[in-house]
Parts: C-alpha cells; sequence; structure tokens
C-alpha cells in the first residue's frame, strides 16, 4: 500500500514563466499587468482555486482563455472585479444582490446578474448571455483586479473538464507555458469553486454549490435557496456541465467497496471495504471537517489519480454545509464522459 501526505501532487521544477509571489507582490502585480496588458494569459491564485485571467473586455484575450481551456463556447465566464463599486460599472443590482455582496464579498460567492446595456464586457465572456457571472475574490486577486482597474475574465485554471488546480504546481503540470506567466500564491485557501446565485423574480436560485455554503446564504437572507430539477440544465454558468472536473480513472462516489490496485479516498476516517489493497488511501479530513475536506478535494483526486489505471472510491460523504458542494464535484467527476 503506497501512502501519500496532505499536498501529495508532484514536485515540479517551475519553468521560466512561473513567479512566486511571497515578498515579491509589487513586482508580480507589474509583470501580471504587463502581460494582461498585451492580451494574454496569466494564471493567478485564488481563495477558491487557481484561475486562468484575461482581460475581460478584450475578445482576443477572451478567446485565449477557450483556445488553451478547450472549453465549449457555451459555457459563460466568471468575471472577477475588485469592488461592488466596480461591478455596478458593468451589471445591474436589485436590493437583495446588493445585500448578498455587501455581507459575502469579498468571498466564494458568484452573483449572476444583468448586464448593463452599454457594458463593455466582451459578449464571450457571458457567453452572449444578458447576465453576468461576477464575484470579488480576496487576497491577491483583488488587489491586482484594482490595480489593473479592469475586470477579469477567470475561470479554473486547467483543460477544460478536468480537476480544478489549487496550487500553481498543478496549473504548470497540465497547461504548462501555454499561459504566459503563472503567479504561485501558494495552495488554495478554500479549494472548491465558488458558490453561484441567481436572482430570479424576487428569489435566490443556486446554480452551483460551492465554498459559501448554502445554509449560510439561507440563514444570512432569511430565504430557501431554489434549486433546479432535471438532469439537462440550462448553462447560465461556469460549472453547470454534467461532467466536469473529471480525472483520468473512473471515479466511483460513495464507494461500499474497493477492489485490489483500486484508489480510496476516504472521509472521517471510514474504510470502504477492501481498501487494504488499495493502491494508494487518503483521507480528505480525518477528523470530519468538511472544511479541510473540501480545500483538499482536487488536489487528492489529482494525487489518486496519478496512483492507480483502476478505479478510484471515495467515501460517502454527507450533503449538508460544504458538504453539498463537496458532493456536487464528485458527482460530476464521476458523470459519464460526453
Amino acid at each position: 500500500m503506497r501512502w501519500k501526505p496532505v499536498i501529495c501532487w508532484l514536485n515540479l521544477v517551475f519553468a521560466m514563466n512561473v513567479l512566486i509571489i511571497g515578498d515579491n507582490k509589487i513586482l508580480a502585480m507589474d509583470r501580471a499587468c504587463a502581460v494582461l496588458s498585451t492580451g494574454q494569459l496569466i494564471a493567478l491564485p485564488t481563495e477558491t482555486v487557481y484561475g486562468l485571467a484575461a482581460d475581460a473586455t478584450n475578445g482576443e484575450a477572451v478567446a485565449r482563455i477557450f483556445e488553451v481551456k478547450g472549453r465549449p463556447r457555451f459555457n459563460p465566464l466568471i468575471c472577477h472585479m475588485s469592488s461592488i463599486e466596480m461591478a455596478r460599472r458593468y451589471v445591474h443590482f436589485d436590493e437583495m444582490a446588493l445585500r448578498l455582496a455587501e455581507i459575502f464579498w469579498p468571498g466564494p460567492l458568484t452573483l449572476v446578474l444583468p448586464l448593463k446595456p452599454d457594458s463593455p464586457i466582451h459578449p464571450l465572456t457571458s457567453a452572449g448571455l444578458e447576465t453576468l457571472a461576477v464575484r470579488v475574490p480576496t487576497g491577491f486577486a483583488r488587489e491586482l483586479i484594482a490595480r489593473y482597474d479592469h475586470p477579469l475574465a477567470a475561470p479554473s485554471a486547467n483543460t477544460s473538464g478536468k480537476v480544478s488546480p489549487t496550487t500553481a504546481a498543478h496549473v504548470a503540470a497540465d497547461l504548462g507555458e501555454k499561459v504566459q506567466l503563472i503567479l504561485d500564491g501558494g495552495p488554495a485557501s478554500i479549494g472548491l469553486e465558488s458558490t453561484i446565485v441567481k436572482m430570479t423574480n424576487g428569489s435566490l436560485e443556486l446554480l452551483r454549490p460551492g465554498g459559501l455554503a448554502s445554509e449560510d446564504i439561507e440563514q444570512a437572507m432569511g430565504v430557501t435557496l431554489r434549486r433546479r430539477t432535471g438532469t439537462a440544465p440550462i448553462i447560465e454558468a461556469p460549472g453547470m456541465l454534467r461532467s466536469h472536473y473529471a480525472p483520468s480513472a473512473p471515479l466511483q462516489m460513495n464507494a461500499q467497496f474497493a477492489e485490489p490496485g483500486d484508489a480510496v479516498i476516504r472521509f472521517a476516517g471510514q474504510e470502504v471495504p477492501g481498501d487494504a489493497q488499495a493502491a494508494i488511501i487518503l483521507d480528505l479530513s480525518p477528523t470530519g471537517n468538511l472544511r479541510e475536506a473540501a480545500a483538499n478535494l482536487f488536489d487528492y483526486i489529482k494525487c489518486a489519480d496519478a496512483a492507480t489505471d483502476r478505479h478510484i472510491r471515495v467515501a460517502p460523504i454527507a450533503p449538508t454545509g460544504l458538504g453539498e458542494a463537496i458532493n456536487d464535484r464528485l458527482e460530476r467527476a464521476a458523470a459519464p464522459r460526453p
């Protein structure tokens, strides 16, 4: 049986396009702004996952995102802002949306809001829709956007449909020198993409569970989030494709058994029957901490995928709190490939 430490992705010798932010924040911002201003792409750390960013008002730059990721062009992108004030230049806020933004921004919440008629956001960013998915990230990404003074379209920095990156090493291993600049800010603190909510006729609709628990939104707003039913969702926001976040090996969630040579991902110390002969055993959180589990999820899927050519078996996780978002990602990773 092979065991791995908490951060178990490959140790990479970074190429020349990787810059560790550390004490070089001003240098990192200067280089990032220079790259963005020429219509090229950067990979940058956010609290959720690493993003592949371009100037959202530059159509050629946004097209490069789709090209590098191999992303379907009907799949809209999240537009990252530095503040509510910046977001209001491009989209309309009603009273409910403004209250949500004031409570949860900066943070892992994306709001789908009506575009202003004269908005300079390029239509590729919104996939031609009359709405735009917007959020304000925390930390370095927010500071960079304020410095650049343009919104950044930034989906996860990985090949479309594959596991999202939570470290600069993940980005370098997947996209390599397709990205002009990769900024290394260390592991993402949350490790799951943002929660996406849309305002519809005065009610709140959950389009994608994510790094902000649905219960926190419901408690703050005093409402119940509506959830969609059906198996063929209308694509109004990122992360709504049925098959997504997919490793190479088949993944089974709520696993009741494991076979020799499988990779096993436990939760809260619970064994999967038969995992004694697994190729690797990982535990998202031995203590059952959902925040720790969320932060480890994508890295552990990558580790498990690298360890087996058979199946990845994931122990059951209750769909409460952040468990809802974790199960959403696992369900999409386990879905049949298109």
